[in-house]
């Protein structure tokens, strides 16, 4: 028998929702039970206020004739002055293809080489040989750029081990200068900086594919797929958000064309082809002291960056439907 709700009879009250008093409280016992983990974000979020968003007030210097003998406060306003300089210098079109050029280089051999050797180094099978190969390929990492440019200078250099091999081999006839020359600059910062990263670019890769599900691979087994069939069809589409926020990461760095390394391998015969944006900030701006310049030439590049930043995100989200934001 149906039950029918009498007219007479109240109707039970609404469910009132939680009060603010009551969220307050929960909020506050989630806090203390994370107390730890909320310590620890407190401190990166401290770091970050203190380095990333305090010093933004340096920002107005780029609109200012500022001076190290007067305060920022003091410094005459300019506008956009020091943009006018910089978009008018001569040095400009050499400065911009030097670092397009070696960075765009660098994006498209550099960024997928991390992705293909995680690929190849995941279906290893000999654990020993996996972890041996992890390891060298890891080294050149906690090397720094002086070391380095250390080792690469002798190793370029006219007596050096690699125009030895060279001449060993019948290649050439004479010993060439590689870091004199212009025209081998670019190779050169762009094999050593893949040498120098390979290994540790493809540890969060071989750790994105460790989540991926065994059982995807079972399945592909049972379909008859083979070892470049399951990384082709499992295990890269496993990874796909992980590829597709790197990428999007290394996009909006494309200006960014690594100042420790090109600093060391840079010298006056190679200038015209080592000559980049960050490299022309530290010899224009700092050494010569026109602070104001610096900081304008350094905001042009950071909006450029953001620029492509949002650009990249919303062309991976229209394509594959991932994104960074």
């Amino acid at each position: 028998m149906m039950n029918t709700i009498r007219p007479d009879r109240p109707l039970p009250p609404p469910i009132q929702p939680a009060s603010r008093g009551l969220r307050a409280r929960r909020l506050l016992r989630r806090l203390a039970a994370q107390r730890y983990l909320q310590a620890m974000a407190l401190l990166g979020v401290a770091w970050m206020v203190v380095f990333n968003y305090i010093p933004m007030y340096g920002i107005v210097i780029a609109f200012k004739d500022f001076s190290i003998i007067r305060s920022v406060a003091e410094a005459p306003w300019v506008g956009l002055e020091h943009f006018k300089a910089f978009l008018e210098d001569e040095e400009l079109p050499n400065v911009i293809r030097n670092t397009l050029g070696i960075s765009v280089i660098k994006l498209v051999i550099g960024f997928p080489l991390p992705i293909l050797f995680a690929l190849f180094l995941n279906e290893l099978r000999s654990l020993r040989f996996k972890k041996s190969i992890q390891t060298i390929s890891y080294l050149p990492h906690f090397l720094s750029w002086v070391i380095l440019g250390g080792i690469l200078a002798t190793w370029l250099a006219d007596v050096g081990i690699v125009n030895k091999l060279l001449l060993s081999l019948g290649l050439i006839s004479e010993p060439v200068s590689y870091l004199a020359e212009p025209s081998y600059f670019w190779t050169i910062v762009i094999a050593s900086d893949i040498w120098k990263e390979l290994g540790w670019s493809a540890i969060i890769y071989l750790a994105a594919i460790a989540g991926v599900s065994p059982e995807l691979y079972e399945a592909a087994t049972i379909d008859g797929a083979g070892r470049f069939q399951k990384m082709w069809y499992v295990t890269l589409p496993g990874i796909k958000g992980t590829v597709t926020i790197l990428f999007i990461l290394a996009v909006s760095g494309v200006l960014n064309s690594n100042f420790d390394q090109i600093l060391v391998l840079r010298n006056p015969l190679n200038e015209s082809a080592s000559n980049v944006i960050d490299i022309y900030v530290y010899q224009t701006g700092l050494l010569n002291a026109r602070y104001s310049y610096a900081t304008a030439v350094g905001l042009i590049k950071s909006v450029i960056a953001l620029m492509l930043l949002l650009a990249a995100n919303t062309v991976t989200k229209k394509l594959n439907q991932s994104s960074l934001f």
